[in-house]
């Protein structure tokens, strides 16, 4: 859980906004191809997913490994089988519908108007084929039709299939109370079972009926009979009242409310699942591809006491080995990521800090594994000035015979800056070391300052160099009673 919610709270604007895109491309795909065969086998895809990545968690791998097969194999299927379902339903839509829109289901048809309509094509023996959709789409089996976009009425239909008008021949499609689409192509059935009087327009019925549930009424033009198909059914109508009660019960106002809601509650199902399965998707890949790098990082002391020096610390940076997925750490800029220690808890002389979680800032998306050290020595002390003697540091040995006489230091003394604890125990300040090897007459020399503790700084720098001034004399010769010594 820990991962999650770190994940969960190390999400940049940049995440959101991939998964929110994703999510509607992929509501887009399911809202162009649902009711087709297409998208059944898209969540059959999706199913095999899952299984996978279960497989994947719980080490399975041979189980994991074919199933990653057949859903690359399943992919190409859909490709090769479904290639004209496919072009079809892209064919059908404008450029606006890929990207917006809903298409609307079967809503308030006008049940008497094609009532009325039906039987008065009958009685003329005008030959008629109406589709009705329902539920499922049928864009991707329908071809070559001409938008109408006409209100439906009696007038309209008898018009659309009067001998010589040049959309007679072809299928119509009701929506609503609009005739969306007239000369319409429906796909042939195959079926050998049908009766042998059928001609094209029944068995053009019956094939969009094998394969959608959308409503066809066909009226032949030779016995002026009324058929209509659904579900791969074939009923034959008695009279105006069986085909009345026959729309009122899959195309009726009732079914029509009913399917407004089923479509709401669909849509938002579906839109609910397509922004889980992209979210998961997501976190799979960020986890699934976690690269690793480590960097040194310079630490930044913060909020010390106004009085408070820093004196010495047992580490300047840190090595941080950070996670994250490979886009995202090859991204990664020095500057971005810092340590930052809060002294504001630390007293005077030495104190362990640990360089805990929120003391490291990161990029969103990046994940520290592992700090070292861990633990940082730091050294704190009140301002202090104290004035100090300064004694020359001799080393080595003069020639023979001579000794150091005198030897005198300008200026004797200088005001040392530092800590009051470390300046509570220095008495002296030593020059840099002076070698008394090549030392043989009275001179002068400007040598330099040892400051120990290195926190301690001169209250004036341009001081940092003394004079010593010093003199040399020969020993005198030994006295006889020395000799006789």
């Amino acid at each position: 859980m820990d991962p999650l919610i770190q994940s969960l709270v190390s999400l940049r604007w940049q995440d959101i906004v991939d998964i929110l895109l994703n999510s509607y491309i992929l509501f887009r795909l399911y809202v162009l191809f649902r009711g087709t065969n297409v998208i059944r086998m898209v969540i059959a895809i999706a199913m095999l997913w899952i299984l996978e990545r279960m497989a994947m968690s719980m080490g399975l791998i041979v189980t994991s490994w074919a199933m990653q097969g057949i859903i690359a194999a399943a992919a190409l299927i859909i490709i090769i089988v479904f290639r004209n379902e496919i072009a079809g339903v892209l064919q059908a839509r404008s450029l606006r519908s890929f990207f917006w829109g809903i298409p609307q289901r079967q809503i308030q048809t006008p049940i008497e108007i094609i009532v009325e309509s039906v039987y008065e094509l009958a009685r003329h023996k005008l030959g008629a084929l109406i589709v009705l959709p329902l539920k499922k789409g049928i864009e991707s089996v329908v071809h070559g039709g001409i938008p109408w976009q006409g209100k439906l009425s009696r007038e309209m239909l008898l018009s659309i299939f009067w001998h010589g008008t040049p959309v007679h021949d072809g299928a119509t499609i009701i929506q609503g109370d609009q005739i969306v689409e007239v000369a319409a192509i429906l796909p042939l059935s195959k079926s050998n079972d049908l009766p042998s009087h059928f001609g094209t327009r029944h068995r053009a019925a019956f094939g969009l009926a094998e394969k959608t549930d959308a409503l066809v009424i066909v009226v032949s033009e030779e016995r002026g009979e009324v058929t209509v198909f659904k579900d791969g059914a074939i009923i034959n109508i008695e009279d105006s009242i069986d085909l009345d009660r026959m729309l009122r019960e899959h195309a009726g106002t009732v079914h029509a409310t009913k399917g407004a809601r089923h479509q709401t509650m669909e849509l938002g199902l579906a839109a609910m699942i397509c922004l889980v399965s992209i979210t998961s998707i997501w976190f799979s890949f960020a986890r699934g591809f976690e690269t690793f790098i480590t960097m040194e990082v310079p630490v930044e002391f913060m909020n010390k006491g106004p009085k408070m020096e820093l004196l010495a610390t047992s580490a300047s940076s840190v090595t941080l080995q950070l996670s994250g997925s490979g886009s995202l750490i090859r991204s990664v800029r020095p500057d971005q990521v810092k340590v930052k220690l809060d002294l504001a808890n630390a007293a005077a002389g030495s104190n362990h800090i640990a360089i805990a979680r929120d003391s490291i800032v990161l990029p969103p998306g990046i994940h520290l594994k592992q700090v070292e050290p861990q633990i940082l020595k730091v050294n704190l002390d009140m301002l202090d000035q104290k004035k100090l003697p300064i004694q020359p540091d001799w080393s080595g040995k003069l020639p023979a015979g001579l000794i150091l006489q005198d030897a005198r230091v300008t200026p004797d003394l200088v005001k040392v800056t530092g800590g009051s604890l470390a300046l509570k125990d220095i008495q002296t300040i030593y020059t840099e070391k002076i070698p008394l090897e090549n030392i043989t007459t009275d001179g002068k020399i400007s040598v330099g300052l040892m400051l120990l503790p290195s926190y301690l700084k001169l209250d004036d720098e341009s001081q940092n160099h003394v004079e010593v001034t010093y003199k040399i004399a020969r020993k005198p010769p030994p006295s006889d009673d020395d000799a006789a010594k």
